[in-house]
């Protein structure tokens, strides 16, 4: 697999040509108010499009197959107005430009979403070396993981987009050629139904996700931390100031991580007085799902939801894995123009990511993040939307 290399001057080019096509694509924008054209170009020999998804019920889900990202996710709110809740780009170049606006918005990510410690694991009794991207650590794959490629199309009609990707033994140093898909299904009932599946011809981790960047109160323009978080867990994984795991798992009773009683984020997110709190400059931290028991995921019980008293839009999570990642958009506010022209504030959205817990393959007694030739790696996760 090709890395993906663009420099100032492809990424201008890429731009100039989506502005030729914009006043023709202009009139079949989307719900969202995407130009499809701005999507529409070539990365590594490789056709990029935007892909739309829609539904009966108002819901709309615009994809990219760059990284498998969801660009924008529209759904009615309390009054009926169309509303996308999700942050992102509304072209291509951003997305590709790795160096002015790097993103993890939406997307598929691949090999590995989260953290492994130093970027070292074993496998067979070998250490494998990955590279270190983030504080010392492995994160999402490395620095040019799966958001960074181009996924191919394998099916796409108006409510399933099948994506898939061939990662070569050796990629960022993960062993084993990995074949992966990411299928996306919009429901009747407005939920985006999300299914990761992976092979190997060699042992290997896996570990899946989508980082879809939420944000229900329909302007992304302030902060959104009045947003009401319920997380069904007892339990979650400390963090170190370099946002790695401990190995300890410890009970959320009387600290700021308990959310199964739920309130607005923003009653406990400026508790700098807690460490976790203080280390992160928010959340970003994996809460161990009690919906995970004796090695096996409930899809069918809600693990996480969100809420929002302005529009009155409500997000149900459910997945069979045993972590969820709430991340607060702690490292927005950087000033670049995203969706729509607009600048996203510090602690805009919330992340909420289906995974195996952060560094599970140098932390035994975590559930497994390992994969075998002959077996095959299926992970859900479901996001439901309603009105409340």
């Amino acid at each position: 697999m090709k890395n993906i290399k663009l420099n100032i001057a492809s990424v201008s080019l890429m731009l100039l040509t989506m502005s030729a096509c914009s006043d023709q694509a202009g009139k079949n924008l989307t719900l969202s108010g995407l130009n499809p054209a701005a999507f529409d170009t070539t990365i590594n020999e490789k056709p990029v499009k935007l892909y739309t998804l829609k539904n009966s019920k108002g819901m709309e889900v615009c994809i990219t197959n760059f990284g498998g990202r969801i660009v924008s996710l529209t759904v009615p709110d309390k009054s009926g107005n169309p509303t996308d809740v999700v942050l992102g780009y509304d072209n291509i170049a951003q997305y590709a430009d790795t160096i002015n606006s790097p993103s993890d918005f939406g997307s598929s990510v691949g090999r590995y979403a989260n953290r492994i410690n130093k970027g070292r694991f074993t496998v067979g009794g070998k250490t494998i070396q990955l590279p270190t991207n983030n504080f010392g650590h492995c994160l999402h794959g490395g620095p040019s993981g799966w958001m960074y490629q181009v996924y191919d199309v394998t099916q796409a009609n108006d409510t399933t987009l099948q994506l898939s990707i061939t990662s070569p033994d050796g990629d960022n140093g993960f062993p084993g050629t990995v074949k992966a898909t990411t299928t996306y299904t919009l429901l009747s009932n407005n939920t985006i139904d999300i299914v990761f599946e992976a092979t190997t011809d060699k042992e290997t981790v896996i570990n899946m996700t989508n980082h879809s960047y939420f944000n229900l109160n329909g302007d992304p323009s302030k902060e959104g931390m009045d947003m009401v978080l319920y997380v069904n867990a007892d339990n979650y994984t400390p963090a170190d100031s370099t946002y790695m795991t401990t190995g300890e798992i410890k009970s959320v009773k009387g600290t700021p991580m308990d959310f199964l009683t739920p309130h607005a984020i923003s009653e406990t997110i400026n508790d700098t007085t807690f460490d976790q709190i203080k280390n992160a400059s928010g959340y970003d931290h994996n809460w161990c799902l009690n919906t995970y028991k004796d090695g096996k995921g409930d899809d069918k019980t809600v693990a996480a939801s969100l809420y929002s008293p302005k529009t009155g839009i409500f997000l149900e999570m459910y997945t069979n894995e045993p972590g969820v990642q709430v991340y607060t958009g702690n490292f927005q506010g950087t000033g670049v123009s995203c969706k729509h022209g607009i600048k996203y504030p510090k602690h805009v959205s919330v992340c909420l990511e289906s995974q195996k817990y952060p560094d599970s393959p140098n932390k035994k007694d975590w559930p497994s993040p390992y994969l075998k030739p002959g077996e095959k790696y299926h992970s859900h996760v479901a996001y439901k939307f309603s009105i409340k």
